[in-house]
Parts: C-alpha cells; sequence; structure tokens
C-alpha cells in the first residue's frame, strides 16, 4: 500500500496559513499606517455578510463528512469520496470557506493588510495542502476520483 494511499501527507496545517494573514495583517494595521477601504460602516456589514457565508459553507462542509462517516482532519486517510453536499460545486469547500472568512474579517476590521497575504496562502495551501490531499484521494479512489476531479473544480 502506497504511502498517499495510506494518508495524505499534508505539510501544513490548513487553517495556520489564513490564521497568520490575520495576526500579521492586524499587528500590520496597528503598527504602521492603516489601510482603510470606507469609514467602516458599509466594510463592516460586508465583512458579516462574508463571515456568514464562509461560516455557513463551513458548516454545510463538516456536515457532509459527518453524514459519510469520514474525516474533516487533513492528516488523516478518506474512507469515502464525498461528491454531494458542497462538493457538487467544489473540491475544497472548507478552503473557500476559510477564503470567505478571511475577506469577512479584513472588511470587519477595515483593512485590506490580511489580504496582501493571499499570494502566499494560495500557494501555501496548493502547494503544502492541496497537492498532497489530491494525490491521497487519486490513490485511494482511483477513477472515481479522477471522475470527480474532471467534473467539479477545485475551487467554483
Amino acid at each position: 500500500m502506497s504511502d498517499e494511499r495510506q494518508r495524505p501527507r499534508t505539510l501544513i496545517l490548513p487553517p495556520a496559513p489564513y490564521a497568520a494573514a490575520l495576526i500579521g495583517g492586524w499587528w500590520l494595521d496597528r503598527r504602521w499606517h492603516p489601510l482603510p477601504w470606507d469609514d467602516g460602516v458599509v466594510s463592516g456589514l460586508l465583512g458579516w455578510i462574508w463571515l456568514g457565508v464562509g461560516l455557513a459553507l463551513f458548516g454545510w462542509t463538516l456536515w457532509t463528512f459527518h453524514r459519510h462517516r469520514t474525516t474533516v482532519n487533513p492528516y488523516a486517510a478518506a474512507t469515502e469520496l464525498c461528491t454531494d453536499g458542497p462538493f457538487r460545486y467544489t473540491r475544497n469547500p472548507i478552503y473557500l470557506g476559510d477564503w470567505f472568512i478571511l475577506v469577512g474579517v479584513a472588511l470587519t476590521l477595515n483593512t485590506i493588510w490580511p489580504l496582501l497575504f493571499a499570494p502566499l496562502i494560495w500557494a501555501m495551501l496548493r502547494y503544502g495542502v492541496i497537492r498532497h490531499e489530491e494525490a491521497h484521494l487519486e490513490a485511494k479512489f482511483g477513477e472515481a476520483y479522477r471522475a470527480y476531479k474532471a467534473k467539479v473544480r477545485r475551487w467554483v
């Protein structure tokens, strides 16, 4: 049995880059000149909407994992291939939800500093997490995963 079939070789805890961006952005906003978008009213309202969408997507994904009796743990082996629920629209609904949450928190804080880390977050997720998860799913579920991957985009 190959290592990829046993479990993903994930290198990074997926929420860590988002959390680092929010903490780093908050620190930069307090340390140097803030980079506001508006007076805070519009961005605050939009922020709560984006945050709500992200949390709803996260909850829907957790419910889907629970129904399929498979793990959300990025270091553990999947026991079933989820293709329903939010997985009908994106192969990475939790990470997409995390993007909504990142934007929502940045808007709520009325700063773009956390979003300046977006390219780094994308690279860390793509090469430190998603690449390994996809290798694991392909090794474990074979043609079923390849067919799913051909049908559903990685993000949206």
